[in-house]
C-alpha cells in the first residue's frame, strides 16, 4: 500500500482488529494491520478492551482449536464476546487460526447474520475502489 501497488478504495463499517499471539504480542506488530484499516475510506476502527500488548488470545495458537475444552468458558467465545460488545459489524484478524476460531464463535452465538469476520486482506478486498467516472 505504501508504494501505491495495492489501493483500498471504500467500506462502510465498524471494525475491530484481533491482535494474534505470533504477529502481535510475540513480534510487536502492532500498528502495521491498523494501518491498513486506517487507508480503508469509511471504516471506523473500535479497539477492544485488550488489544495491542495486552491482547486475548483467541486459543488457536494455544492448539485448543484441536481440543473440546470442559471447563469454564471457551476461549475463542469470550473473545468473540469482547469483538461482538464493541458493536463491530466486521471482526479482523490476520491469522488463519484465528480467523477460524473466531468465526465458529460468531457462528455459536448465532450472529454470522450482523457481523463479518475477515482477515485483514479480506477487508482490503471487500473495499472496491470508486470510479471517478
Amino acid at each position: 500500500m505504501e508504494s501505491g501497488k495495492l489501493t483500498p478504495g471504500n467500506m462502510d463499517a465498524k471494525v475491530t482488529y484481533h491482535d494474534p499471539c505470533y504477529l502481535g504480542r510475540h513480534n510487536r506488530v502492532f500498528d502495521e494491520p491498523r494501518n491498513v484499516l486506517d487507508a480503508i475510506g469509511g471504516v471506523e476502527q473500535i479497539e477492544m478492551k485488550r488489544c495491542k500488548e495486552r491482547s486475548f488470545c483467541c486459543g488457536a495458537g494455544g492448539a485448543r482449536m484441536w481440543m473440546e475444552e470442559s471447563l469454564g468458558k471457551r476461549v475463542n467465545l469470550e473473545r468473540t464476546d469482547e469483538a461482538l460488545g464493541t458493536g463491530a459489524d466486521v471482526v479482523s484478524t490476520a491469522c488463519p487460526y484465528c480467523l477460524i476460531m473466531l468465526d465458529d464463535a460468531v457462528r455459536a452465538r448465532a450472529r454470522e447474520d450482523d457481523v463479518k469476520v475477515l482477515d485483514l486482506s479480506q477487508v482490503v478486498e471487500a473495499s472496491p475502489q470508486v470510479s471517478a467516472d
